[in-house]
């Protein structure tokens, strides 16, 4: 699967907001947001375009890809699996978005960053209802039990990551058992509860509705 693989402190810079894809180092003064709030590049410190219109729509969109760290076409695909939903084609864009399992496996606390939580599930580490799952993408659902697999539970970066995030409580719609390793998809995800970043999902379904 392909990935974006370059310094992923220039897209915070580049979308102007910390997309939190440093981990623990983007809750600190050493985060680029903080030392160099301007564009990268050798002009960023002048650029300051005027963005209006379809600029708008696209940063947006940008915007929201990066915050998931996925690229262009999962990205596309899901909206156009969204669109076929009932309800609001921007909330279900974002619903399906969290309930990923790489970014399931980050709302828990099991990885600090969410390429993190996708190495987790890429190396085998995470069950999901007592079966291997090593698909970042897969989607989990309401009674789902995502859980550290038996042979992982003494893998030094989970343990890590699981302190490094215990003040951070998982949404309402997991629940977590952190001495087990183990959690609950108890609900849906409800756009109010994505408090992290603000987002305008309408401007997304705006740009690719064109």
């Amino acid at each position: 699967m392909a990935r974006y693989s370059g310094p992923v402190c220039r897209l915070c810079r580049r979308e102007g907001t910390k997309l939190f894809l440093k981990g623990d180092r983007c809750y600190t003064e050493k985060c680029a947001i903080e030392k160099r709030n301007f564009q990268p590049g050798q002009h960023g410190r002048d650029r300051k375009p005027k963005i209006v219109g379809y600029g708008i729509q696209l940063r947006e969109k940008q915007r929201t890809k990066r915050y998931y760290d996925i690229l262009e076409r999962q990205f596309r695909n899901a909206f156009e699996k969204a669109s076929k939903l009932k309800g609001i084609t921007g909330e279900n864009l974002l619903a399906l978005m969290e309930h990923r399992l790489d970014n399931v496996i980050y709302r828990l606390g099991l990885a600090t960053s969410r390429a993190m939580a996708r190495q987790v599930v890429r190396h085998g580490h995470i069950q999901v209802n007592g079966r291997k799952v090593n698909i970042p993408s897969f989607l989990t659902r309401q009674g789902d039990v995502i859980e550290v697999r038996s042979k992982s539970k003494q893998n030094a970066g989970i343990l890590a990551a699981c302190d490094s995030t215990a003040s951070r409580p998982a949404p309402t719609w997991l629940e977590f058992e952190r001495e087990q390793l183990r959690g609950k998809v108890t609900g849906t995800f409800k756009r109010d509860e994505l408090v992290q970043i603000q987002l305008n999902e309408q401007l997304i379904v705006e740009l690719y509705s064109k």
